[in-house]
C-alpha cells in the first residue's frame, strides 16, 4: 500500500532508511586497540555517500548523467582548471592523457611510434603501458632517494631528437620538481603529463605562484580508486587547460567519435546531417563519425554520485594526511641512523598518500624481514609499486629490445627495489593508530 505522495517524498524516506543503516551497521564505533588491523590505506565515508549513490541509484540513469556533471564542474573549479572529464580509473586517465597526444589533429608535435617519452622505471605500471602499448619508447630515467621522484640532473641525457613528451607521476604525493621538469619541457617543446593518481591536493610554487600538483603540466590525471586521496570506488579524472585536448580528451573517452554532443542530447551542434567526414558519403549523421580509434570509458553516475559528496570532505582528508605524515615522521627520528625517512620535494606542500621508509645500506637490516615483523603485528605495508618496473615479467619477450631505452643507469631505482616500503597515513588513522604504527616499525629495526 502507497504510503508517500510524491516520487521526492519516497525518495527522502528510503535515503533516512539508509541513513539509519550507515549508523547502526557501518559506523565504525569502537576505538582502536593495539593489535588491530591498520591497512596501508581505506575508504572514508559516511551517510552522505551512501545517500547519494542511493539517489543516482533511484535515478536509474546508470551511464554518465547529472552526478557526473555535477562533479566535473566543481572539480574543475577547485583544482583549479577549465576542463575536467570522468572516465572509470585513474589507469584509464593515463591511457587517455597519452592517447590524446597521438592524435594527428596536434600537427607536428603528435606523439607518432617510434617517438620517446621520457619516464621512470620505479612506479606504478600504467603511467608507462599506455607508452610501450600504442609503440612509443619510454625511456627509463634513475631517481632519487629520499624524495623517490625523477633525477631531474639526468633529463637533458635523456633527452634525443625522437623525445616528445615526459610522463611521470608525483611518488606517494610528493611532488617532483615541476620548475625545472616543466622548464625542460618547455626549451625543447615537450608535452607534460602530470600523472597526480598518488597526488591530489599536493601544491607546488614557481615563482611565487602555487598550484595544484596535476595543473602545471599540459594534461593532469586522478585517480579515485578506494585508496586514493578521495573514493568513487573506481573512477578517475583527466584535465587540462587547453581547448583542444579537451576536445581530443572526449573524442578518446567516448568511443573515438567526431561528435561532442553529450550522451542522450542528438545535434546540439545543429550540423549533424550536413558535414563531409572522410571518404563517408556528405551527411553521414555525425554521431556516428569516428576520428579517433577510441574507446568507451566513461564513469557511471552512482560513482559520481559518491564523488560529489568526497570532494566537500577532501580539504579535511588532506590536512589529516599531512597530520599523520608528520606525526609518524617525528616519532621516527629515533632511528634514522638505520632508516631514511621521506622528505618533500623544495617548493612543494604534499598531500601525502603514504610514508616511505628505505632501510640504510650496511646498517645489518634487511627490508624483508622489517615489513614481516610489521605485518605479523597486524599492520599492511607496500612496495613502492613496481620497484624497477623493467625487471617484471611483462618486460621478458621486449627485454633488452629497442622497444624501450634506459638512460644512464638504474641504480637508485634497484635501491629502492630491495631496500624500499611504505605503510599508510590515510584520514580515517587516528593518532594512537599512527602511534602504534610507529612503535612496531622502532621495535622491528631495534
Amino acid at each position: 500500500m502507497k504510503n508517500w505522495n510524491s516520487e521526492q517524498e519516497a525518495r527522502e524516506r528510503i535515503k533516512a532508511l539508509v541513513s539509519e543503516y550507515y549508523h547502526d551497521f557501518k559506523e565504525k564505533k569502537d576505538p582502536f586497540k593495539e593489535g588491530d588491523r591498520i591497512s596501508y590505506a581505506s575508504r572514508v565515508f559516511d551517510e552522505n555517500e551512501m545517500c547519494a549513490l542511493t539517489d543516482a541509484m533511484l535515478d536509474f540513469w546508470l551511464t554518465t548523467g547529472r552526478f557526473a556533471d555535477e562533479f566535473e564542474k566543481k572539480f574543475a573549479r577547485w583544482i583549479g582548471v577549465k576542463y575536467a572529464h570522468l572516465v572509470n580509473s585513474g589507469s584509464s586517465a593515463n591511457l587517455i592523457a597519452f592517447m590524446v597526444l597521438t592524435s594527428p589533429e596536434l600537427g607536428d608535435r603528435q606523439i607518432k611510434r617510434g617517438d620517446e617519452v621520457i619516464t621512470v622505471a620505479c612506479g606504478f605500471p600504467t603511467t608507462v603501458t599506455p607508452i610501450l602499448q600504442y609503440g612509443a619508447v619510454p625511456v627509463f630515467v634513475d631517481v632519487t632517494v629520499p624524495q623517490y621522484n625523477i633525477d631531474t640532473k639526468k633529463l637533458e641525457e635523456a633527452l634525443s631528437d625522437k623525445t616528445k613528451a615526459v610522463m611521470i607521476a608525483h611518488t606517494l604525493g610528493n611532488p617532483f620538481d615541476l620548475k625545472c621538469v616543466k622548464e625542460f619541457c618547455e626549451k625543447h617543446n615537450l608535452w607534460l603529463v602530470e600523472d597526480n593518481c598518488d597526488a591530489l591536493g599536493s601544491k607546488y610554487t614557481i615563482d611565487g605562484v602555487t598550484k595544484f600538483t596535476g595543473t602545471w603540466g599540459d594534461i593532469g590525471t586522478s585517480s579515485f580508486y578506494p585508496p586514493h586521496h578521495m573514493t568513487m570506488g573506481e573512477g578517475g579524472c583527466v584535465y587540462t587547460d587547453n581547448p583542444l585536448l579537451h576536445k581530443l580528451i572526449l573524442s578518446f573517452r567516448d568511443w573515438g567519435r567526431d561528435c561532442v554532443c553529450p550522451s542522450g542530447m542528438d545535434n546540439l551542434c545543429k550540423h549533424r546531417f550536413d558535414g563531409q567526414h572522410g571518404q563517408l558519403p556528405q551527411g553521414y549523421d555525425h554521431k556516428y563519425v569516428y576520428s579517433h580509434f577510441g574507446y568507451n570509458l566513461k564513469v557511471t553516475d552512482m560513482q559520481a554520485a559518491i564523488g560529489c559528496e568526497q570532494l566537500k570532505k577532501f580539504p579535511s582528508f588532506i590536512e589529516r594526511r599531512k597530520h599523520n605524515w608528520q606525526r609518524l615522521r617525528e616519532a621516527l627520528l629515533c632511528v634514522e641512523d638505520k632508516l631514511i625517512l621521506p622528505e618533500k620535494c623544495e617548493n612543494s606542500d604534499p598531500s601525502w598518500f603514504g610514508f616511505l621508509i628505505s632501510v640504510r645500506e650496511g646498517c645489518g637490516l634487511n627490508r624483508n624481514d622489517i615489513t614481516r615483523y610489521i605485518e605479523d603485528k597486524n599492520i599492511q605495508t607496500r612496495l613502492l609499486f613496481s620497484g624497477n618496473l623493467i625487471k617484471h615479467p611483462c618486460f621478458d619477450q621486449i627485454r633488452d629490445t629497442d622497444a624501450y631505452r634506459v638512460s644512464g643507469s638504474l641504480e637508485v631505482t634497484d635501491y629502492i627495489m630491495n631496500n624500499t616500503f611504505w605503510v599508510g597515513v590515510y584520514p580515517g588513522m587516528t593518532d594512537e593508530m599512527i602511534d602504534y604504527m610507529a612503535n612496531v616499525i622502532i621495535e622491528a629495526v631495534s
